[in-house]
Protein backbone atom coordinates (compact mmCIF):
# COMPACT_ATOMS: atom_id res chain seq x y z
CA UNK A 1 0.00 0.00 0.00
CA UNK A 2 2.16 3.01 -1.11
CA UNK A 3 1.69 6.37 -2.36
CA UNK A 4 2.32 7.55 -6.12
CA UNK A 5 5.78 6.78 -6.40
CA UNK A 6 5.73 2.74 -5.30
CA UNK A 7 4.97 -0.18 -8.00
CA UNK A 8 1.69 -0.60 -7.58
CA UNK A 9 2.02 -4.00 -9.47
CA UNK A 10 3.53 -5.91 -6.99
CA UNK A 11 4.09 -8.94 -9.76
CA UNK A 12 5.79 -7.07 -12.54
CA UNK A 13 7.53 -4.10 -10.45
CA UNK A 14 5.87 -1.84 -12.80
CA UNK A 15 3.89 1.73 -12.22
CA UNK A 16 1.19 2.15 -13.64
CA UNK A 17 0.53 5.89 -12.82
CA UNK A 18 -0.77 8.22 -10.05
CA UNK A 19 -4.53 8.61 -9.14
CA UNK A 20 -6.44 9.55 -12.26
CA UNK A 21 -3.83 8.46 -14.52
CA UNK A 22 -3.59 4.43 -13.70
CA UNK A 23 -1.86 3.75 -17.13
CA UNK A 24 -4.29 4.70 -19.18
CA UNK A 25 -3.38 7.61 -22.12
CA UNK A 26 -3.88 10.82 -20.95
CA UNK A 27 -7.73 12.36 -22.56
CA UNK A 28 -8.00 14.95 -24.65
CA UNK A 29 -11.05 16.96 -25.07
CA UNK A 30 -11.35 17.64 -21.15
CA UNK A 31 -11.30 21.54 -20.26
CA UNK A 32 -11.35 22.74 -16.37
CA UNK A 33 -11.99 25.96 -15.21
CA UNK A 34 -11.60 27.53 -12.44
CA UNK A 35 -12.19 30.82 -10.34
CA UNK A 36 -10.48 32.16 -7.68
CA UNK A 37 -11.38 32.24 -4.29
CA UNK A 38 -12.18 36.01 -3.91
CA UNK A 39 -13.62 36.28 -7.19
CA UNK A 40 -16.67 34.00 -6.36
CA UNK A 41 -19.95 34.87 -4.47
CA UNK A 42 -21.03 31.93 -2.56
CA UNK A 43 -24.24 34.12 -1.39
CA UNK A 44 -24.99 35.33 -4.50
CA UNK A 45 -29.30 35.15 -4.72
CA UNK A 46 -29.45 33.67 -1.02
CA UNK A 47 -32.05 36.31 0.10
CA UNK A 48 -34.23 36.36 -2.93
CA UNK A 49 -34.14 32.48 -2.62
CA UNK A 50 -34.67 32.27 0.40
CA UNK A 51 -37.80 34.23 0.39
CA UNK A 52 -39.29 32.46 -2.53
CA UNK A 53 -38.14 29.12 -0.75
CA UNK A 54 -39.87 29.83 2.48
CA UNK A 55 -42.97 30.90 0.42
CA UNK A 56 -42.92 27.23 -1.03
CA UNK A 57 -42.67 25.44 1.92
CA UNK A 58 -45.37 27.20 3.70
CA UNK A 59 -47.41 26.30 0.71
CA UNK A 60 -47.05 22.85 0.54
CA UNK A 61 -47.94 22.42 4.67
CA UNK A 62 -50.79 25.27 4.82
CA UNK A 63 -53.33 22.01 4.56
CA UNK A 64 -51.47 20.06 7.11
CA UNK A 65 -51.35 23.20 9.75
CA UNK A 66 -54.66 25.61 9.33
CA UNK A 67 -57.33 23.61 9.66
CA UNK A 68 -56.48 21.82 12.60
CA UNK A 69 -55.51 24.81 14.23
CA UNK A 70 -58.99 26.65 12.95
CA UNK A 71 -61.02 23.61 14.68
CA UNK A 72 -58.82 24.20 17.79
CA UNK A 73 -59.84 27.55 18.02
CA UNK A 74 -63.29 26.84 17.17
CA UNK A 75 -64.16 24.20 19.59
CA UNK A 76 -61.79 26.63 22.50
CA UNK A 77 -64.65 29.15 21.62
CA UNK A 78 -67.41 27.08 21.78
CA UNK A 79 -66.20 25.25 25.36
CA UNK A 80 -65.76 29.27 26.55
CA UNK A 81 -69.02 30.62 25.79
CA UNK A 82 -71.00 26.90 26.71
CA UNK A 83 -68.94 27.88 30.18
CA UNK A 84 -69.94 30.73 30.06
CA UNK A 85 -73.35 30.46 29.84
CA UNK A 86 -73.58 27.81 32.21
CA UNK A 87 -71.67 29.64 34.99
CA UNK A 88 -74.30 32.56 34.28
CA UNK A 89 -77.77 32.99 36.39
CA UNK A 90 -79.19 32.18 32.84
CA UNK A 91 -77.74 29.10 32.18
CA UNK A 92 -78.36 27.78 36.12
CA UNK A 93 -82.10 28.42 36.30
CA UNK A 94 -81.92 26.48 32.69
CA UNK A 95 -79.82 23.41 33.88
CA UNK A 96 -81.03 20.08 34.12
CA UNK A 97 -80.74 20.14 38.37
CA UNK A 98 -82.32 23.45 38.52
CA UNK A 99 -85.75 22.11 36.61
CA UNK A 100 -85.64 18.82 38.71
CA UNK A 101 -85.49 21.28 41.83
CA UNK A 102 -87.84 23.52 40.74
CA UNK A 103 -90.55 21.09 39.77
CA UNK A 104 -90.28 19.17 43.21
CA UNK A 105 -90.41 22.61 45.45
CA UNK A 106 -86.35 23.05 45.81
CA UNK A 107 -84.61 25.98 45.30
CA UNK A 108 -82.21 26.91 43.12
CA UNK A 109 -78.92 27.52 44.42
CA UNK A 110 -76.99 30.12 42.79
Amino acid sequence: MGGGSEPLDTKHGQFIGGWGNLGSQTQKGIVTYALSANRQRPLAGVANAAVFNTYRRCKAQFLYVVPPIAFAYLLLNWATEKNEYYNSKEGRTHSPEASDAATQGGTVRG
